[in-house]
């Protein structure tokens, strides 16, 4: 395992601003940086898959985010599997307070354990702590504006009416 790759996983149902900053955060913190799509069998997604790759891919795009990033989907398996198959040492989770805190640190524990992949926590941005891809999802299901929250491809998918996948 190579602790200079790192992966940020999430459902990305859509991708957000505070998604797109851990992203541009991490990616200035590793040589290789793999967002990864997973499916959460737990939520209805909003977005397929492929949509959201694509808004993710056009997002990190405009913003101009620097670094070796590819974007790619995982449904099968662990995360660990992913992380393992693509060497690397680190899993990066944004967390914007003591509830991810307590949901996120005993999957941290088992992810060491199963494969002796770390996991990092990078904190919001302030400006983007409060906002989730629940919230947004509810927002724009309501038709409301979610342009200050989210990057422009995803705004500009989800003004023409697409949120109705």
């Amino acid at each position: 395992m190579n602790p200079r790759i790192a992966v940020v996983p999430g459902s990305f149902d859509p991708p957000t601003l505070g998604h797109l900053d851990v992203i541009r955060r991490a990616a200035a913190l590793y040589d290789q940086l793999h967002v990864l799509v997973v499916h959460n069998p737990g939520k209805e997604a909003m977005l397929p898959i492929a949509q959201r790759l694509t808004l993710l891919e056009q997002s990190i795009a405009e913003a101009e985010v620097a670094g070796d990033i590819v974007v790619a989907s995982w449904s099968m398996g662990l995360l660990v599997d992913y992380a393992t198959d693509v060497g690397a040492g680190v899993l990066v989770k944004g967390i914007r307070s003591q509830v991810d805190v307590a949901y996120e640190t005993p999957m941290a524990i088992v992810n060491r354990h199963l494969a002796h992949v770390e996991t990092v926590f990078l904190l919001p941005d302030p400006a983007h702590a409060l906002v989730s891809s629940s919230l947004v999802r509810q927002v724009a299901s309501l038709g409301g504006d979610v342009a200050p929250f989210v990057p422009a491809p995803v705004a500009r998918f989800l003004d023409t009416g697409a949120r109705d996948i």
